[in-house]
Parts: structure tokens; sequence; C-alpha cells
């Protein structure tokens, strides 16, 4: 199990683009069998930031598969015009409780 904390900086007039599209993602993500979790938020005071925290139960499936999915390709063909930097991605394994390995 992994999680990702995605950071995004949406471009000014880019904020309602961003959320429907991404919205459209989060909503299949939902639905995939590997998925776990997620949780968007509002940076507060930050209109235009936002935190994406997504659990999924393997990387393996998450770079070969989930990534890969016709359901993005919009999403990601539109990060360029959406957000004003790169996004930050920290991924996160669990340590506590104890996981088996």
């Amino acid at each position: 199990m992994e999680t990702y904390i995605i950071r995004f900086t949406v471009r000014p007039g880019q904020r309602e683009r961003f959320l429907g599209l991404l919205t459209a993602v989060l909503e299949q993500m939902r639905k995939e069998k590997t998925f776990i979790d997620a949780r968007l938020a509002q940076v507060a005071d930050k209109p235009n930031e936002f935190v994406l925290h997504e659990t999924w139960a393997s990387r393996e499936d998450v770079v070969n598969v989930q990534l890969n999915r016709p359901y993005r390709r919009d999403w990601h063909a539109a990060l360029p015009d959406l957000l004003e930097c790169e996004r930050d991605i920290t991924i996160l394994s669990p340590c506590w409780p104890a996981m088996s390995a």
C-alpha cells in the first residue's frame, strides 16, 4: 500500500477547469480494484493551491496500469495549461502500525 501526496498550484483563471477535469478522474479512480482512498483539499486562504491525498494497494499497479488509463488522457494533456509549476509528488509507505511484508 502507498499514499501519494500531490500538491498543485493552479494558474489564475484555470481553477474551475482544473477542478472539473480532476473530479472526472477521481470519479473513475474510485471504481478501480486497487484504489483505497482519495481526498482533495484546498490550501486554506489560497484558492488556487490544492493537495490531493490518494492511497492505492500497489505502486506497480499505479505506475503500470492506473497512470495509463484512458480516462486520464485529457487530465494529463491539460496539466501544462492548468498549472503554474510542476506538481510536487511525495510517495509515502506506511511504517506504523507495522505492516506485513
